[in-house]
Parts: C-alpha cells; structure tokens; sequence
C-alpha cells in the first residue's frame, strides 16, 4: 500500500533568517535576543547556570566563577532573564536563576538551516 503525503502540511526546509526577510517585528525581538548573548560574562554565566545541577544557579555561586562584582553580575542576569533565557526566584536573600529549557534551542532554530 502507498504511503499518501499531506500536501497541506508546511514543509519546514530552512530556517527562518533564511527563509525570508524578517519583519520589523521578529527583527527587534531578535535583536534584543542576539545582544544579550554577545557579551562574554553573559555567555559564561549562561553556560554555568546550564551545566549546574537542575540547570539552576544561585547568584552567590556564580560571582567568583566570572571574578566580578555581586552588582555587575546581578545586572546580566537580569539581561539574560530579560531576554528570555533564565527565570528568577527568590529564596531568602539570594535569588536562584534557571535555564529556561528551549530558550537556546529557539535561538538555534533561527540561525540554523538545514
């Protein structure tokens, strides 16, 4: 017996960057995305809260593994959470950042064709 296609179903062959254009829109949501990445302490603090137990980090733990200061390290993740990639909570005085689970993959999805 042959197997019938659904020719109604879209045929996802590309990422969307090469797809076509991007609207102002998705441009600026992008944007935003792609800055909070292109900073190397954001791009380690990221990558630590990522391989930490649960995908999660308090923000005490991750001062001394980038050697900057409480504040400044408390500004990129709040970049990061921003953007999309981390959620917060509050536990006592300390706040817990975890990795959102798709957020890297959705990224990904954009820039990479296939």
């Amino acid at each position: 017996m042959r197997e019938v296609t659904d020719v109604s179903a879209p045929v996802t062959c590309c990422a969307p960057l090469v797809r076509e254009p991007l609207g102002q829109e998705d441009a600026e949501k992008l944007a935003v995305t792609l800055k909070a990445l292109a900073d190397p302490a954001r791009l380690r603090l990221l990558s630590i809260v990522a391989a930490s137990a649960d995908q999660e980090a308090c923000v005490c733990d991750l001062i001394e593994p980038v050697g900057l200061s409480q504040p400044t390290v408390s500004h990129h993740l709040k970049v990061l959470t921003e953007a999309g990639f981390l959620t917060r909570s509050k536990r006592g005085t300390w706040a817990y950042y975890r990795l959102v689970p798709t957020a890297l993959e959705d990224v990904a999805a954009v820039l990479v064709t296939a």
